[in-house]
């Protein structure tokens, strides 16, 4: 009988563990069975389950949103299934690690899937995906719940941080998830993966990029989309919207926001030259939301009159967040994006987006029951600032040294949309920028760091009317596996396709058809 020995002692540090030992290797021809296993743990790690899933031939649906088509991945092969609990001495925390290992079709390469928000893996439909296309697929809880925006594991008591788990859902739990992943890939195949990757977006991509930051050996390759860096700030910024309402006391509805948005993209869209209901660069557009004011827009049945209040309210939600100096803390919402998400139409509504509201209450605050709706704009300033102060150091994924990553041979390839309504692009803009100041420059920088910019995209490819990645991971494991690294990636959405380009050039429109790739090149800004 084979044993499978998983060395996870809770007392010992994850980069200090020794490969399985005790494993009665079998001839590397043998086909790996997942029925015949015998998993066994020391204190500190419990093996909740190994099991076979015989999906041998056969088709996986995961339901999506009422309006979206299901995920489905057709002749997935049968997949061992490895399921451990870890504990750390003294933070009380249970976290859940699940390795998915294909019987057949392995490529040799591993697929670490993140979270969104609050949630630091995901248990469903990226696993099954990964194992349909030949990867060992890993995904951790990190301990804290699968519910997105829960923060109540936040405090252990009233005022009481929770610092262990937030060092699991910050850091801890991805690394320990990548080298568990590895050990039992190559218990159950009797060989290395040969390549590993981490493949997230939001809180995936602010994961992928602590990856690189802290533990640079852990993946050869890291997609780390619309990323959630400088956690500490950004996470405070976006509940600069509410802050703007509440305090300006003035409530623009859901047609007034859209009215604005529509207005900006028509005043800009042309100024890349093509006119196809896409800002190229918000930060260029000069729209003034002021030139709306008096203006009578349709509304759910009525006719609403656009208010001088209503215009401000918009002009510094654009802007962005400042201090009492007039100092900008943060960027704004970018022109083109949706409002919808960080803007509540009624001062009745709840204050804002959950994700900078649970962030304020717990982690700050440390109360939950506290009313972000009261919060002055002096106060705002204080709590951006203290949420550096506090948490940088473990959250905040914003150290621009990248030495040991590329030193390593490591490559992180990021996209990025410009109407990125939940982190503003700016924000991973400028943490790029401290990597080329650091590190030589961007051409040197590019050597193993790429960054595209997506026109007219949203969040993690969301609220698109601008062309979308096909195949990013594709690129990835071409530039890791045979060092072609990506000049370009193609992109499309319905019939319209483009090619983006790698920072610090963009894709810009040279005549013909815009929603052509042949009809842009790419250049610098």
């Amino acid at each position: 009988m084979r044993r499978l020995p998983i060395l996870i002692a809770a007392a010992i540090p994850f980069a200090a563990l020794v490969p399985f030992a005790g494993f009665a290797a079998a001839a590397a021809t043998d086909a790996p069975v997942c029925a015949s296993l015998s998993v066994a743990a020391p204190p500190g790690a419990q093996v909740q389950s190994v099991r076979a899933v015989p999906e041998a031939g056969g088709t996986v649906s995961f339901p999506q949103t009422p309006v979206d088509p299901p995920v489905t991945y057709p002749d997935v092969p049968a997949y061992c299934q490895v399921t451990v609990t870890l504990t750390h001495p003294g933070a009380g925390d249970h976290v859940t690690t699940q390795i998915d290992l294909p019987e057949t079709g392995w490529t040799g390469r591993l697929e670490a899937i993140g979270g969104s928000a609050y949630t630091a893996g995901d248990f469903g439909s990226p696993m099954v995906g990964a194992v349909h296309d030949g990867y060992v697929a890993v995904t951790t809880d990190a301990g804290v719940p699968l519910t997105y925006v829960d923060t109540s594991w936040g405090l252990t008591a009233p005022g009481k941080v929770n610092k262990p788990l937030l060092t699991d859902f910050a850091t801890r739990s991805v690394h320990e998830a990548a080298v568990l992943g590895k050990e039992v890939t190559q218990a159950f195949y009797h060989r290395m993966a040969a390549y590993s990757y981490w493949n997230g977006c939001s809180t995936g991509g602010r994961q992928g990029y602590a990856e690189a930051q802290d533990y640079p050996g852990d993946f050869n390759g890291i997609l780390a989309n619309s990323p959630a860096i400088e956690w500490t700030q950004f996470e405070v910024a976006t509940l600069w919207p509410q802050t703007v309402m509440y305090q300006q006391h003035d409530f623009p509805s859901n047609c007034e926001f859209a009215a604005f948005r529509q207005a900006a993209i028509d005043a800009c869209d042309a100024n890349d030259g093509a006119v196809n209901g896409v800002i190229d660069n918000p930060d260029a557009c000069r729209f003034d939301p002021r030139s709306l004011i008096g203006r009578t827009i349709p509304c759910d049945g009525k006719n609403l009159t656009i208010s001088a209040a209503d215009a401000e309210v918009v002009r510094e939600i654009w802007n962005g967040p400042t201090d009492s100096a007039g100092h900008r803390l943060w960027p704004g919402l970018p022109k083109g994006a949706d409002f919808s998400l960080l803007a509540s139409t009624t001062a009745d509504a709840a204050p804002g987006f959950a994700v900078p509201v649970g962030w304020v209450q717990t982690f700050l605050e440390k109360q939950p029951g506290f009313d972000t709706s009261t919060i002055t704009y002096g106060q705002f300033a204080d709590l951006f600032r203290q949420s550096v102060r506090e948490y940088d150091g473990i959250i905040g994924t914003s150290n621009p040294n990248l030495t040991g990553f590329r030193d390593d041979g490591g490559k992180l390839l990021t996209v990025i949309g410009n109407e990125d309504q939940a982190i503003p692009p700016d924000g991973s803009l400028g943490y790029r920028h401290e990597v080329d100041a650091l590190m030589g420059g961007p051409n040197r920088v590019n050597n193993f760091y790429r960054l595209f910019l997506d026109p007219g995209v949203g969040h993690c490819g969301s609220n698109a009317t601008g062309p979308v990645p096909t195949d990013p991971l594709g690129a990835l494991t071409t530039w890791v596996e045979h060092g072609k690294a990506p000049a370009t990636l193609p992109a499309a959405l319905g019939t319209s396709t483009r090619d983006l380009c790698a920072y610090p050039k963009v894709s810009r429109y040279t005549g013909g058809d815009p929603t052509t790739a042949s009809s842009y090149h790419c250049t610098r800004n």
